[in-house]
């Protein structure tokens, strides 16, 4: 019994493989037989080839004229290979069968071979699929229980024993791990993980057994997160291709007229006997068929998909892929990009009557609520003072936030966000506040209007408000930045710049040690955004590599918007069209020479079907091929440009 049932599977994966098979069979014993004079055998042979090996294009083809109203080349095929049968029985010229025999049997392999050369991108990019669990280890009332993944819920403790795959994201409650994160960020060397720190899903845990808490739903995960993104690439075919697919329609459609044309003016234009006529026309139809050219596209670029995935890039579709080598401009965020984004409280500075204690408390009430590196580093330092949540919060991007603690409105944000509300900033601050920004620190103002149940109403307040100190934060730069940047202009970036929210000494302080001449500092959210529109106008094609909520607008408007995957907040991943999974500003570079490969690939497919298409056609109307050498030609450049398309794999 089992038997079968592997013969019966094996068919239905290599159907395409076992139709070649069977035709090319029945093909050579049609031959034989007609080769030994035994017609019956041969007509029921010869028909039984024409069917299994031709079937599949026959189905597709005529749903495409019946459903879609349009003409595609595997009905081209079909039917230049019936004419040329028809041919032959018209003439008793039995080798015109066997000729249209051929042309379907060399197409059938050629479909299989595609097949397989597309499979191998399928594999490279379903590799991703397998790294989710099934199930997972609860810990109930003390017992482990397994459940399915798509049961768990926010705060659910689970168990990951050594060797196992991590089946969801969440923070370590105990244990020591290494993890291979090579699945999810491209990265080949194990990561120390410990009580506090984030797992993702699909990574391996290494020697040591990990207690998680569930901190978002499975279907958040980062791993999901990237399957979807790499099913939704799979699906949308870049400007370039729905170009070759229109062109495609309409190229089609000439080809039938002009075959018409060519079937029936010859013998009255140059006295071509009728035979020969027929025959260069269904000759015609095979080798201007533009199989090559709608194959040198799509697999350069699903393929360029999942060399990027495997090295911790994820392109979202194939557009972005094209777009990234032709990039003029980047335009880089600080916070969380340039620098680390693991930002700490490195010194407190109170004024009046408020102590440190006191401006971390109230800064904190509020920054719980922000999901901002900055405020989570506040939030951290105030771990150990006794603080409740503020109400009524509300955060304003890239400027600050408020809140109500303890029935007083607090303010905190920038200097230029806190003089709205405050008369006048204190001078011993100032001075305290420049020296920490020209060593390149992030300083933040917090504020509280001291009467109770105050409105929250812009503009209402105003001069009420009382200073209470300065928090300093330090942001350490990114150990790549510097080495990034010089590759990208290694690589003929043109211009590079930074855009922030962050004032001017510090951003000029990371610009310089990173090695960006041009600076975009205190802006908002919709002044980045206009940044990267005036560099578009001079650059025309514009990256935007941002992190944060903030620089959603622009990582939108720009021409390709990079995220970071790891530390990027959940709008920016989505904005963007590019993510990097290891937070890697390096691979940005790695992207730019995989787009720039993937252009020159296509424009090189393009050449070689064209240049085919050509020397195919001058060889048919000098009368120097037949209908299989013309096949031969029309196929062998077809899987030449996918096999070519492959080399981006590697």
């Amino acid at each position: 019994m089992l038997y079968p049932q592997r013969l019966g599977q094996f068919t239905r994966e290599h159907a395409d493989t076992v139709a070649a098979l069977l035709c090319g069979f029945l093909l050579f014993f049609g031959w034989f037989a007609l080769h030994l004079g035994w017609f019956g055998l041969a007509f029921l042979l010869l028909p039984a080839a024409y069917v299994i090996g031709g079937y599949e294009s026959a189905r597709e083809g005529l749903t495409t004229l019946f459903k879609e109203k349009e003409l595609d080349v595997d009905l081209l095929m079909i039917v230049a290979a019936i004419g040329a049968a028809s041919l032959g029985l018209w003439r008793r010229e039995y080798h015109l069968i066997i000729d249209g025999a051929i042309l379907i049997l060399i197409f059938a392999i050629s479909g299989a071979l595609e097949g397989y050369a597309m499979q191998r991108t399928e594999r490279s990019i379903r590799s991703l699929m397998s790294l989710t669990a099934d199930t997972a280890r609860v810990l109930h009332q003390g017992r482990e229980e397994e459940v399915a993944i798509t049961q768990l819920k926010v705060g659910d403790e689970i168990v990951v024993k050594p060797g196992e795959l991590i089946p969801t994201d969440g923070i370590i409650l105990s244990g020591y791990s290494t993890l291979n994160q090579a699945a999810i960020t491209g990265e080949s060397l194990p990561v120390e993980k410990t009580v506090g720190e984030e797992v993702f899903a699909g990574t391996l845990n290494g020697y040591g057994a990990l207690q998680i808490k569930v901190h978002k739903p499975a279907q958040s995960s980062l791993i999901q997160r990237v399957i979807r993104l790499v099913e939704q690439a799979k699906t949308q075919a870049p400007p370039s291709q729905e170009f070759i697919d229109r062109f495609e329609k309409g190229y089609a459609k000439v080809i039938v007229v002009a075959g018409i044309l060519l079937a029936t003016l010859p013998p009255f234009l140059w006295g071509w006997d009728w035979e020969t006529t027929i025959y260069r026309a269904l000759t015609f139809l095979v080798v201007a068929s533009p199989c090559a050219l709608m194959a040198a596209i799509m697999p350069t670029l699903l393929s360029g998909i999942a060399n990027g995935a495997r090295q911790g890039i994820l392109f979202k579709n194939g557009a972005q892929l094209e777009k990234i080598g032709k990039v003029r401009a980047i335009a880089f965020d600080k916070t969380g990009t340039l620098t680390t984004g693991q930002v700490q409280v490195f010194q407190v500075f109170s004024v009046g009557e408020y102590t440190n204690d006191d401006v971390l408390i109230a800064a904190a009430s509020v920054e719980s609520s922000s999901e901002h590196s900055i405020g989570k580093a506040i939030v951290q330092a105030a771990g150990d003072l006794d603080w409740v949540g503020a109400i009524e919060v509300q955060a304003i991007p890239g400027q600050g936030i408020v809140g109500i603690a303890q029935e007083q409105q607090v303010i905190v944000g920038n200097a230029i966000f806190v003089q709205r509300y405050v008369t006048n900033l204190p001078e011993e601050l100032q001075e305290i506040v420049q020296s920490w920004e020209e060593h390149g620190k992030t300083v933040v103002w917090v504020a509280k209007n001291p009467t109770p149940n105050p409105s929250l109403q812009a503009g209402r307040g105003v001069g009420c408000f009382d200073v209470m100190g300065v928090i300093g934060i330090a942001d350490e730069v990114r150990v790549e930045a510097a080495a990034t940047i010089s590759r990208l202009k290694k690589l003929g970036v043109e211009q590079i710049v930074m855009l922030t929210g962050d004032n001017q000494k510090t951003a000029h302080s990371v610009a310089n040690a990173v090695g960006i001449d041009r600076v975009y500092a205190q802006l908002l959210p919709e002044e980045k955004l206009n940044v990267i529109r005036r560099l578009q106008q001079q650059y025309q094609t514009v990256a935007m590599v941002g992190d944060g909520i903030n620089d959603a607008p622009a990582l939108a408007q720009a021409s390709v918007g990079i995220a970071m995957g790891v530390s990027g907040s959940d709008v920016a991943l989505e904005t963007a069209d590019i993510v990097l999974m290891a937070d890697r500003l390096e691979k940005i570079a790695v992207a730019i020479h995989l787009g720039r490969r993937s252009q020159l690939i296509v424009k090189q497919n393009i050449v070689v079907a064209l240049s085919f298409i050509m020397l195919l056609l001058v060889g048919n109307f000098l009368g120097n091929i037949n209908l299989p050498i013309g096949v031969i030609g029309h196929e062998g450049s077809t899987v030449l440009v996918t096999l070519s398309g492959l080399r981006l794999l590697k």
